[in-house]
């Protein structure tokens, strides 16, 4: 009976670097990728400031709730914290407010995903590639927590790396001057100022951090990594 509730018991299998990568990478996704044209569309150059506020608040929040795992690691999600600590319906209220979140948040990323595809191989029906990498998320996901955070780990890297690249690249155009004429730092504040479109535009949405208090439950030594 002993080695039966051994067997079912949470397996800290997750390291620091998996941990780490896997709340930086789930901060990028495909808002950045694919929907920043849009982004900047409503926003204009104060989209920079949106994500500077939205940063600043969200690293308050994960401060938080990383004080509340290191003293309370849980196999879950942060909707156990609402529950002990508000109320039941807070944390059933918290819980099915991502669980919807993530379904509807999932089948845009599977949708870009297909949009991806098809520019590179316009054949390829975009329901086919969602499927595809439907059944390979899910595949990975039911591994043992050890295989899941190294391709977590390693994903993240692959974002990181196009993201520094990219930004790299922006920085030597305009810095070089190949570019283009249109090519400015001016164009912040020019053709329409800061806020093209008022500050209704600045309103963005910033996710994906908070995958460290889910995570941090199934990491080896959570307190030293979490705090």
């Amino acid at each position: 009976m002993d080695n039966h509730q051994s067997e079912n018991q949470l397996k800290r299998g997750l390291k620091n670097r998996h941990i780490q990568l896997i709340a930086l990478g789930g901060a990028i996704g495909t808002g950045l990728f694919l929907g920043i044209a849009q982004t900047i569309k409503m926003a204009g150059p104060s989209v920079l400031l949106g994500y500077a506020i939205a940063g600043v608040i969200a690293f308050f929040i994960m401060r938080q709730l990383g004080e509340m795992v290191v003293e309370e690691p849980v196999a879950g999600s942060f909707s156990h914290f609402a529950n002990k600590y508000w109320s039941g319906f807070a944390g059933f209220m918290s819980g099915w407010n991502y669980w919807v979140l993530y379904v509807l948040v999932s089948m845009a990323e599977l949708t870009a995903v297909g949009i991806y595809v098809q520019y590179w191989w316009p054949e390829i029906p975009t329901w086919v590639s969602a499927a595809v990498f439907f059944v390979a998320i899910n595949a990975i996901n039911l591994t043992s927590v050890k295989v899941y955070g190294e391709m977590e780990f390693w994903f993240s890297i692959i974002k990181v790396a196009a993201i520094i690249s990219m930004i790299a690249f922006g920085a030597w155009l305009l810095a070089s001057g190949h570019g283009g004429p249109d090519a400015s730092v001016a164009n912040l504040w020019q053709y329409g100022g800061f806020f093209p479109n008022g500050i209704s535009g600045l309103v963005m949405a910033m996710a994906g951090d908070h995958v460290l208090v889910r995570r941090s439950g199934a990491g080896r030594h959570y307190r030293r990594r979490s705090g």
